[in-house]
């Protein structure tokens, strides 16, 4: 076999010189393993939700033309990153071979299924099939070859849930794990898009870490969505609001916390232009965490500057140690939560 780069550089076709994630185009040949590679017959793909959102629109809802879409992704990238997000999503698979460099250094062997914990935007795919389009979930399954580079994450599934169960919340599992770490007992909490995939699971846990002295306060794009939250009882307060306007709901946040901002707001939904809502209701030495891939940097630096916020602000790295075990452990604590992702996305 081929000695391959850690990162996965050897893939790359164009532009030289730089990783597969930002590359133009890299090789989705399978029909030869690099060394250090693993290749993966690919089930599902779980689309990002921006992604999702973006392909979707465009086709006009119609799955035939999401179908195309998406191969057409593929066919000029060699891979499925979305042109116009940027962003891709994972998948889960079964190992079919393991690169002659990896044998006995990694914990998998062939036969195991694994959820790929690197986003589709940098993970060489062939799609041969598309099979089943869930447009309400966000998740295609096909027929088709993947390869993990030696740098890549992965989660075997567990033998305790479904698969697309362990699927769903592995795909926002960078979510939960990073509110795990930002979140301090007394902190009032904001979530946007908190009826959505990421935002419940951020909602129960932020719930935990801020503790009876602290408050969770969760913003929904229905009415729907508001009302399931109610009744999973993981949020002080809960409003229906539109994102994109940061003044309406700067003053809700105000009305139902004493008059004050968040210490802490987390972006969770799949449109554009909620930046300057995100920093508008955090205090001004808060703190913004955009989990959301539908988010600009540079709106939301120079929308921070123009209106004199200092809050500090963290891109949402799908990725935090143990990001995996924390959040498939918290479809284990909550009864709630497993059976609202069983329904929604199992």
């Amino acid at each position: 076999m081929k000695k391959g780069c850690k990162f996965g550089t050897h893939r790359v076709i164009e532009p030289k010189g730089v990783l597969p994630q930002p590359a133009n185009k890299i090789d989705n040949n399978m029909d030869e393993l690099y060394d250090n590679e693993i290749l993966i017959d690919v089930q599902t793909l779980n689309v990002d939700s921006a992604s999702f959102t973006q392909i979707e629109e465009q086709a006009g809802g119609d799955e035939k033309k999401i179908a195309e879409i998406m191969f057409g992704i593929v066919e000029k990238q060699g891979k499925h990153r979305n042109p116009v997000t940027g962003s891709g999503g994972m998948l889960i698979g079964t190992v079919e071979k393991i690169g002659t460099a990896l044998e006995g250094k990694i914990d998998l062997k062939v036969g195991d299924k694994i959820a790929t914990l690197v986003s589709l935007s940098l993970t060489p795919l062939r799609i041969d099939k598309i099979k089943e389009i869930r447009k309400d979930i966000d998740q295609v399954d096909i027929d088709g070859k993947a390869i993990l580079f030696e740098s890549g994450i992965y989660a075997k599934l567990p033998a305790d849930m479904p698969e697309k169960l362990a699927l769903s919340a592995l795909d926002v599992a960078g979510a939960p794990a990073q509110t795990a770490k930002l979140v301090k007992p007394g902190d009032s909490v904001f979530i946007i898009g908190a009826g959505g995939k990421s935002g419940m699971l951020c909602c129960y846990e932020a719930k935990k870490r801020a503790g009876v002295t602290g408050k969770v306060i969760g913003a929904c794009g229905s009415a729907k969505s508001a009302e399931r939250l109610i009744k999973l009882g993981f949020c002080d307060e809960v409003f229906v609001a539109d994102a994109t306007k940061p003044v309406e709901v700067m003053n809700k946040v105000a009305e139902l916390n004493n008059g004050e901002m968040a210490d802490i707001t987390i972006n969770c939904v799949n449109i554009q232009d909620t930046e300057m809502t995100s920093i508008l209701c955090t205090k001004n030495t808060g703190l913004v965490y955009f989990f959301s891939m539908a988010t600009s940097f540079t709106k939301a630096a120079l929308g921070a500057e123009g209106v004199g916020s200092d809050v500090t602000m963290i891109i949402g790295n799908g990725y935090t140690k143990g990001h995996a075990e924390i959040t498939l452990q918290l479809l284990r604590e909550s009864k709630e939560l497993r059976e609202i992702f069983t329904e929604m996305y199992a």
